[in-house]
């Protein structure tokens, strides 16, 4: 039997034009502060939705933040909050944006310094402004969780945080706001949210029924419609399949009581700080070495994962593991996302300095069962070159 908690207080409303119920869920005498990254969500109209939406209320701005949110970023919007008074931080875009507001959330509430804040991982954390998040893209699932991940430049460290004050109030997912990406981001989206759901599924078996059918359903989904996302453009449906599986994907719940993996993750954390790599590449690269490396540890949920998930029945159990690593190797790849580091510039030169800040930043003993090592790690970037 299976013990476990599990929390999610967010306010999801879904669907076509629910940005214009926005001003029911932010009060109206808030002071908000519209935090956003590029400019795709003024080209779009999205912003223009959102202000319309909250006509009622003061609101401000605050655009510029990185596809890999920065600590430096988010003290400039910090210095905003305090000066206008924000009272409320309304996020619009994907997860890096996501990610950078709870950061910000928390940070207008510490009275020390943020850097150490960031590297608290999030246990320092005294409170947070509410926040809440218009989604634009369909990939870390940071809507509904209450997590992040931030990096601070100056030292080249990606670190992740959480605490339960990090829940937006609600999330406002219109899935026609993700047509208009480019293939880059849905393909790292689609990516992103499947290995998601791989770092909580493929450790060990615990006869966690319920949460395996449901990862797998979610993989299917994505293996399913992540390429039709794109080759079929203006398919809405897709894409509220796919918005509607990432944020399934690392809401909490297929992780439930279950063992959980993410050292594929932590591996890629270093990869975007130390190179820049956008976050899903580096999952891409990293999982299916990973895999290959730990398949006899993985082995049951390995064969699980071929038969359920690629349907593959024929040749022997180790056969089926190959071909199940390969079919997930080539589903990375039909979604535009390459998955050797020589692809990004990365080569054997480089694998000290990643393993040097694995080690620095205490990644030492990573997995389901802390066994992915120092000397685990280099061999799985070696298999990845």
């Amino acid at each position: 039997m299976l013990n476990f908690s599990y929390r999610n207080p967010v306010k999801v409303v879904f669907g076509a034009g629910s940005i214009a119920q926005l001003s029911k869920e932010i009060p109206q005498d808030a002071r908000v502060l519209i935090t956003y990254g590029g400019g795709s969500v003024k080209t779009t109209g999205t912003l223009a939705e959102v202000h319309a939406a909250l006509s009622t209320q003061t609101v401000f701005e605050f655009g510029g933040i990185e596809p890999n949110p920065s600590l430096e970023t988010i003290q400039r919007a910090l210095a905003v909050v305090k000066a206008e008074r924000i009272d409320f931080i309304l996020a619009v875009g994907g997860g890096s944006v996501m990610d950078g507001s709870k950061f910000l959330a928390a940070a207008a509430c510490y009275e020390g310094d943020a850097l150490e804040l960031l590297h608290s991982r999030g246990r320092k954390i005294t409170g947070a402004l509410p926040l809440g998040v218009v989604v634009t893209l369909a990939a870390t699932g940071s809507e509904t969780n209450n997590g992040g991940v931030l990096t601070h430049l100056a030292t080249h460290t990606k670190l992740a945080f959480s605490h339960p004050l990090l829940f937006p109030r609600f999330a406002i997912m219109d899935p026609a706001k993700t047509l208009t990406l480019p293939a880059r981001q849905v393909g790292n989206g689609v990516v992103d949210a499947f290995v998601h759901v791989v770092e909580q599924y493929l450790t060990y078996p615990v006869n966690a029924k319920v949460q395996d059918r449901f990862a797998e359903g979610l993989l299917l989904t994505l293996i399913e419609d992540g390429p039709k996302a794109l080759s079929e453009l203006d398919n809405v449906e897709v894409r509220a399949n796919l918005m509607w599986a990432a944020s399934q994907a690392l809401n909490g719940l297929i992780g439930a009581g279950v063992p959980q993996d993410w050292s594929t993750h932590m591996i890629g954390h270093e990869l975007t700080a130390a190179h820049g790599i956008d976050h899903a590449q580096t999952l891409a690269i990293v999982l299916p070495a990973m895999l290959q490396d730990q398949r006899e540890a993985k082995h049951d949920k390995l064969v699980q994962y071929a038969e359920r998930v690629w349907n593959l029945r024929d040749g022997n159990a180790d056969e089926r593991i190959t071909a199940a690593i390969a079919k997930t190797r080539d589903f990375f790849e039909t979604m535009q996302v390459p998955t050797r580091l020589s692809a990004y510039g990365v080569g054997a030169e480089h694998l000290d300095h990643l393993v040097g800040q694995l080690q620095a930043h205490g990644m030492i003993k990573l997995g389901e069962r802390q066994a992915v090592t120092p000397e685990v790690s280099r061999r799985v970037l070696e298999a990845a070159l």
